[in-house]
């Protein structure tokens, strides 16, 4: 597809014609550089909207901070290693300052509707009446929550808990917002309970980045940190919308161009991260409106096609090699891999027609990438959700680290694998016991350090767990944040599997829309957000999050709850443990009096944790030690391992499309600040779907027009959504792209990766034609 080699160009790549209408909608393509001026206007426009000219400015000067600030409730880049007072982006100040609204959802809101009636207000209507005040219980004979107090709340969850005939009856959710001690408390309740049901946000996301890098490497998690971004040679970013989705990356990327690294973006829509950037604390950059290129070449690949360029670029450096020798560090592969020659074999036999075909990229942009990766002397692959959701998201980042070893990028400075994980702290989650699939070593750490008997068997993760709700077999689904009846895949299916559990619990911060698709009995338990001061009798408490690159921190909130009502998330899993586990001997009530307890345990039980309390403490806290970082591989072969996978057939049939899901900018995972998507040009509208503008004339689709979309299934079953906005956008063809929550419904519960069991939903095979 598109290439464009563009060091010094500020040109933005024609994106479609424009266009209106007279719901307010409206397309221009966005011209102008990422972050910047637009990010200024837009952070002031949200903080009058929300009333936060006070509370939001103090905020911002206390986020991401090293010394009593609070981590942000966004992303989860890394902080700045200069401790940078403003080290924030556009999104993050949003999110903050959602969380601090002054409104409030108490027991009168709750009387004054119904949850009929609340079930037909849009989700960003139900989440902007602020924040949730106090527990309440689900009421049948009037469809209305009623307050509930605490010890009662947790006494009928307790009793639930003990009713069931096996624990596996019940499932224990995880949002990427909670914090490792939170994290850890909530698998213990879990374990000791005796489930391994702990699904996550992770199943539906970088599900196969961890499977991939375990099996490669021996290590679930990216081997740099960002000290290695601030001296590569040459980054390659794949399949993630920066400016978005990590806006502090930016930061990174207009540093490397400075120095004059190549940077190299691999994605299917060419967006605004991949232009140019202006950082809004370099107030020379702002004055001056002088913006900085933040790449050197865009690949547009279609969607899928990743592993094939991949494949080609390792191909091209094989190739060089031939007069080059240098181009393949053959001392590195001979002392640190295994399989290097049947790969060589396999790049040798797959031939440019194939990865060309597959890959929707030309030969010769591909050897493009392939030489700056050559010329580089460190590269630093980093990716996100655009590779991992595919059915061959594992033999992809397995392809990726393939690549890299090619050259000896693993275990030095500035080189390596970097997946960009999303939330806040999804990745603590997981290093801190949240996995359904728990090694032999953790849990025998556990049962020695907290003297339970924890389950052995792998229990459910998110897509067994809707499919276990659906079937009956799970009846009891407690959800620790987020929003799961949006997130998850087949909306309908996901809905109608909640209302058949015997109990659904929801810790949250503010209303949505899980709260409405309920069990038959049903809690929603309001809890202090990151931004508010957590006090137990020990004093002001702090928590722990891991960022993207394995830096653990602290985090103390500044600000007043929002309601004396509110718990802490370790204080609210505490009490549902007690009355689960009344015999139980792990002192819950005393872990939430000092959270510096819960560390200490946690320094017996984790690998890297050791002492917890003195290292968090630290300025930036502690990075968690990555073998493979020291070229020492937990594998089989004790050695990093070459994979040889196939490549998949990813180019759709004939008159189908393959539609990936994306956030938009004003977004934040099911979380909808507005209708636009300023960096795609898109102001008030959602329902719509990007199309190639061949793929619409094809197909007799005018531009803007209205669209059917269906989707098919594996199984055949067919999903629909109609009366959809048609944008001609820059996208290869056979390609398509929307928005999720919406879009959910079209991935069916069933189209799930068999390397990572990860919902497909950047790979929903799709039908688009005008609406009758």
């Amino acid at each position: 597809m598109t290439v464009s080699d563009r060091d010094d160009s500020n040109e933005a790549p024609a994106t479609g014609s424009s266009g209106s209408g007279s719901d307010g909608f409206r397309f221009r393509p966005y011209h102008h550089p990422a972050a910047g001026w637009g990010a200024a206007k837009s952070v002031s426009r949200f903080l009058s909207r929300e009333g936060e000219f006070v509370d939001g400015p103090r905020a911002i000067m206390r986020m991401n901070h090293e010394n009593g600030g609070f981590d942000c409730p966004g992303c989860a880049w890394p902080d700045d290693l200069k401790g940078l007072h403003l080290d924030i982006c556009e999104n993050g100040i949003k999110h903050v300052t959602w969380e601090m609204t002054h409104k409030r959802v108490g027991r009168e809101f709750f009387a004054a509707h119904t949850v009929s009636e609340l079930s037909e207000w849009t989700d960003a209507a139900l989440e902007a009446q602020g924040r949730l005040t106090e527990p309440m219980r689900y009421d049948a004979a009037t469809d209305r929550y009623l307050p509930i107090s605490w010890r009662d709340a947790f006494d009928h969850i307790g009793t639930t808990l003990r009713e069931l005939d096996t624990p596996d009856r019940a499932a224990f959710y995880t949002s990427g917002r909670l914090g490792n001690e939170a994290t850890f408390l909530y698998q213990l309740l879990a374990r000791e309970l005796g489930t391994n049901n702990l699904p996550d946000c992770s199943n539906m996301c970088h599900e196969a980045s961890g499977r991939a890098l375990k099996a490669a490497l021996g290590t679930g998690k990216g081997t740099v940190d960002l000290a290695d971004w601030g001296v590569t040679d040459a980054l390659f970013v794949m399949g993630v919308n920066a400016a978005s989705n990590a806006p502090r990356m930016l930061t990174s990327l207009v540093e490397a161009h400075k120095r004059g690294a190549r940077i190299v973006h691999i994605n299917p829509l060419v967006e605004a991260a991949a232009r140019r950037a202006i950082i809004p604390h370099d107030f020379s950059a702002m004055a001056t409106f002088r913006a900085t290129p933040t790449s050197s070449l865009n690949l547009q690949p279609r969607i899928g096609g990743d592993m094939a360029l991949l494949r080609g670029m390792s191909k091209a450096v094989f190739d060089t090699a031939r007069t080059d020798p240098k181009a393949v560090d053959l001392e590195f592969v001979e002392r640190h891999t295994t399989g290097f020659a049947e790969y060589r074999d396999l790049c040798e036999a797959t031939s440019w027609e194939e990865i060309e075909h597959q890959s929707g990229v030309g030969r010769a942009d591909i050897r493009k990438a392939a030489q700056v990766y050559c010329r580089a002397d460190r590269s630093i692959i980093s990716w996100c959700l655009g590779v991992t959701q595919h059915d061959h998201g594992v033999d992809t980042v397995r392809e990726i680290v393939n690549l890299l070893l090619l050259r000896g990028n693993i275990g030095r400075e500035g080189a390596g694998p970097s997946p960009v994980r999303g939330h806040s702290n999804v990745q603590g989650n997981r290093t801190c016991g949240i996995d359904h699939r728990p090694g032999r070593q953790f849990l025998d750490r556990l049962a020695d350090v907290c003297e339970i008997d924890p389950p052995r068997a792998h229990g459910l993760d998110t897509v067994g767990t809707i499919e276990a709700m659906h079937r009956g077999e799970v009846q009891v689904f407690v959800g620790m944040g987020g929003n799961f009846a949006l997130a998850a895949p087949d909306t309908a299916y996901t809905c109608a599997a909640l209302r058949k559990c015997r109990m659904t619990v929801h810790v949250s911060t503010k209303l949505n829309r899980s709260h409405l698709v309920h069990g038959r009995d049903a809690l929603i338990l309001p809890c202090l957000g990151r931004t508010e001061k957590d006090e137990q009798v020990g004093g002001v408490q702090s928590t722990s999050v891991e960022d993207s690159m394995s830096m653990v921190h602290l985090s103390v909130g500044m600000k007043r709850p929002a309601s004396p009502h509110l718990l802490s998330e370790p204080a609210i899993i505490a009490g549902i443990a007690r009355a689960a586990l009344p015999d139980s001997a792990t002192p819950w009530e005393w872990y939430v009096q000092d959270y510096d307890r819960i560390r200490d345990t946690m320094s017996r039980v984790l690998d890297g944790f050791e002492d917890f309390n003195r290292r968090v403490r630290l300025p930036l806290g502690f990075r968690i030690r990555q073998p493979a970082r020291e070229l020492v591989f937990d594998t089989a072969s004790g050695r990093a391992e070459f994979s040889t996978a196939a490549l998949p057939d990813v180019v759709p049939v004939d008159g189908h499309l393959t539609l990936g899901t994306m956030r938009s900018h004003d977004q934040w995972n099911t979380t909808i600040y507005s209708n636009n998507d300023r960096y795609r040009g898109v102001e008030n509208m959602r329902t719509l779907i990007f199309m190639n503008a061949d793929d619409m004339r094809e197909r007799g689709i005018r531009d803007f027009g209205h669209v059917d979309i269906t989707s098919i299934a594996r199984d055949g079953t067919t999903r629909n959504l109609n009366g959809y906005t048609a944008i001609p956008y820059d996208i290869p063809r056979g390609n398509a792209a929307g928005y999720m929550p919406e879009m959910n419904v079209l991935c069916a519960i069933g189209d799930f990766s068999t390397q990572s069991d990860q919902p497909l939903m950047k790979n929903v095979k799709v039908t688009v034609c005008p609406s009758a």
